[in-house]
């Protein structure tokens, strides 16, 4: 597992990048939900972590597509790929995201 932040590190609304190879985006959404997903947008190369949070949806900075953070699947062009989504872990307070993407949502 890898190490991202402290929970309390992570505002609702907000996200952290780690950098990798892969590098993964985490988000905490209002709702106070946590979901990791592959940083890169796949029409282009943009940090998802710097995108817009809306609900559990993100937005990438660069051309406005639009990516389903539960299921990393694109909601509107200019992206066709979904990202790979990857397992979050909280213990002890501690965010970890599990370095094997998530089964079901590949």
């Amino acid at each position: 597992m890898i190490r991202a932040c402290t929970v309390d590190e992570l505002p609702p609304g907000e996200s952290v990048r780690i950098p990798g190879p892969p590098a993964i985006a985490v988000f905490r959404t209002e709702d106070g939900e946590l979901y990791a997903i592959g940083d890169t947008c796949t029409h282009q190369d943009a940090s998802l972590a710097d995108g817009w949070l809306e609900g559990c949806f993100v937005e990438c900075p660069l051309h406005a597509a639009m990516f389903d953070l539960r299921t990393g699947a694109p909601t509107c062009l200019p992206a066709k790929d979904p990202v790979r989504t990857y397992r979050v872990v909280v213990e002890e307070g501690v965010v970890y995201v599990e370095g094997v993407a998530d089964e079901d949502a590949a």
